[in-house]
C-alpha cells in the first residue's frame, strides 16, 4: 500500500448519502468504492493548438499524465471515471502513443469515458487503451456520470464541461479567480483537470455552494443566498 500523503488537504463532503473527498488536484475520490473522477482531461490540447500554427508551449500531456501518476499512487483506485473531453481535438491523436504508454502501467485500473463535446469531435479512444467508453448518463451507484450539467430523476448528477472557477474578493478591489467545484442538491459540477484549459466563472444561485481549489487545499467558501 503506498504511504499516505499529509502534504495536501481534501475537503470531505457527502453527496447523495456517500463520503465523498474534493482533492486539490481537482478530480473527486469516492473511498467506498475506490472510484476516481476526472473531468475535462483535455490531453492533446496545446499539440492541437501547435498543429493550427499557434505558438503555445509543449509538454501538457506528460504534466497531466505525471498529475494522474501522483493521484493513483496515492489513492490506489479501482476505477477511473473520465467525465468527458478525454482528448481535446482530432489533431490531439499525436499524443496517443504516450498515453498509451501511461496506460500499460496501470492496467489494473477499470478505465470508463462518459463521452462529451469535444470526445465528439476528438473520436474515441483507440482499443488498445482499453476505456470503455459510454454515453450521458453512465449511472454508478447513487451517482450520473455525464459530462453536461443537468438534472436526474433518480440519481445525484457529477458533471464537467463549465470548468467552473470563483472569485475570492479581497479588500478593495482585490480579487482572484481560483478553480472550484461548485454544487447543487442534486449536482455537482468538477473543475477541469487538465492544464491549459481555462475557466469559466460560475454565478451564484440559490442553494449553490463553491468549494475553491487553492495551492495543496479544497475549502468551502461561506454560504451565498
Amino acid at each position: 500500500m503506498a504511504s499516505p500523503d499529509t502534504s495536501a488537504s481534501p475537503l470531505a463532503v457527502h453527496w447523495a448519502g456517500e463520503l465523498l473527498h474534493l482533492l486539490p488536484e481537482r478530480a473527486l475520490w469516492w473511498p467506498a468504492q475506490r472510484v476516481l473522477f476526472v473531468a475535462d482531461l483535455h490531453l492533446g490540447k496545446a499539440a492541437t493548438y501547435r498543429a493550427l500554427g499557434q505558438p503555445v508551449p509543449g509538454g501538457t500531456t506528460q504534466e497531466n499524465l505525471a498529475r494522474l501518476d501522483a493521484l493513483l499512487e496515492r489513492h490506489e483506485p479501482q476505477r477511473i471515471v473520465f467525465l468527458g473531453d478525454f482528448l481535446h481535438a482530432a489533431q490531439a491523436r499525436t499524443v496517443l502513443a504516450a498515453v498509451e504508454a501511461w496506460r500499460v502501467g496501470h492496467a489494473a485500473i477499470s478505465m470508463t469515458l462518459v463521452r462529451g463535446n469535444h470526445d465528439s469531435r476528438a473520436g474515441d479512444p483507440p482499443e488498445a487503451l482499453h476505456i470503455e467508453v459510454v454515453d450521458e448518463p453512465f449511472l454508478l451507484g447513487p451517482f450520473a456520470c455525464c459530462h453536461h450539467p443537468q438534472t436526474h430523476a433518480t440519481h445525484f448528477v457529477l458533471a464537467g464541461h463549465l470548468h467552473p472557477v470563483c472569485r475570492l474578493q479581497g479588500r478593495g478591489r482585490d480579487s482572484v479567480r481560483l478553480p472550484c467545484f461548485a454544487s447543487d442538491e442534486q449536482q455537482a459540477v468538477l473543475p477541469a483537470f487538465g492544464e491549459f484549459t481555462g475557466g469559466w466563472l460560475m454565478e451564484s444561485a440559490p442553494g449553490r455552494r463553491f468549494h475553491a481549489v487553492g495551492g495543496d487545499a479544497v475549502w468551502s467558501l461561506p454560504f451565498q443566498e
